[in-house]
């Protein structure tokens, strides 16, 4: 009985590694394949192209290209660290312009917010419009509800921002009197087990609660392409327009749109701080920092700088 529980436990991991790896393999033909052929997934006229689109967004082939361009860029990147300190500076420099333009958006709220308060309170208009020539009109109460788009952007759209910028609270247990190298080894390791990890299963949830709110049929995390191209046959687009109130913002799917994208800000920011760690850790204390775009403060921001609360 023994014997046959060992090898049966041998034989299953035996089988577990060759689809590992044969899925690695796989993943060169497919990349190849969709860039190749970017009609039979972006041809959005076609419903057999959008369920395939929807499918292939969160399927292990995705999963596998994504892990393998991964793998080969660090190898490449041990080999030519320069490569790699250029696709953390490329990274790093895509996710602050991402954050820093989307920060405006909280301007954007404020100024909305007093807008709407002047509408209603001294002008006692039900509804506000915005725009020359066309004017884009709605209720007031649609406005109101729109400020959770901004606040969203702010949220989803300067997470990456804000990580890298060291913005993010962090409960230091054993980090601060550790070495150096020490650090950068919790780093890495909190970015594979932890930030990589936790982005994937986000975007595997958010990418399928996104095309639920777009499409009918509904597709189902589940069903597999076959499924899903049946389905297409029916494929209509019936996006989600349903506000909280009869007048209420009704945009709603743009939420759903946010938090995918969110996702991938933060697995693209967990491998950038993966390289950087491990950039950091071999060049030794001298290279902490280096090519960060940290933003500064100006003068009579001080008191805010590092602030408190």
């Amino acid at each position: 009985m023994e014997d046959a529980a060992t090898g049966g436990a041998f034989g299953a991991i035996l089988n577990g590694l060759v689809w590992f790896f044969s899925n690695i393999a796989m993943s060169f033909y497919n990349l190849g394949y969709a860039l190749t052929h970017p009609s039979s997934w972006l041809n959005w006229s076609d419903s057999e192209a959008v369920m395939r689109f929807v499918y292939y967004g969160a399927s292990p082939e995705l999963f596998f290209v994504v892990f393998t361009t991964v793998l080969v860029l660090t190898v490449i990147g041990i080999w030519r660290n320069n490569v790699m300190w250029g696709m953390v500076r490329g990274l790093e420099a895509f996710g602050n312009t991402v954050g820093r333009v989307a920060a405006w958006a909280g301007l954007i709220m404020v100024l909305q917010q007093v807008v709407i308060i002047f509408v209603q309170r001294i002008f006692a208009r039900p509804d506000l419009s915005f725009g020359f020539g066309v004017p884009v009109t709605f209720d007031v109460s649609w406005w109101s509800e729109e400020l959770k788009l901004y606040n969203a952007i702010v949220v989803a759209l300067c997470l990456a921002y804000t990580f890298i910028q060291g913005g993010h609270v962090r409960v230091d247990l054993v980090y601060a009197p550790v070495k150096y190298r020490t650090k950068k080894i919790i780093d890495m390791f909190g970015s594979l087990f932890f930030m990589l990890p936790m982005a994937t299963l986000m975007w595997l949830y958010s990418w399928f609660f996104l095309w639920r709110h777009l499409i009918v049929p509904k597709p189902s995390a589940s069903e597999g392409l076959d499924r899903l191209l049946m389905k297409s046959r029916a494929l209509r687009w019936n996006v989600e327009t349903i506000g909280f109130s009869p007048n209420g913002f009704s945009a709603y799917f743009l939420f759903k749109i946010l938090i995918v994208l969110m996702c991938g800000f933060i697995f693209l920011q967990g491998v950038t701080f993966f390289w950087r760690s491990y950039l950091e850790w071999k060049e030794g204390e001298e290279s902490e920092g280096k090519y960060h775009d940290h933003d500064r403060v100006g003068t009579g921001e001080e008191a805010y700088d590092h602030a408190e609360f």
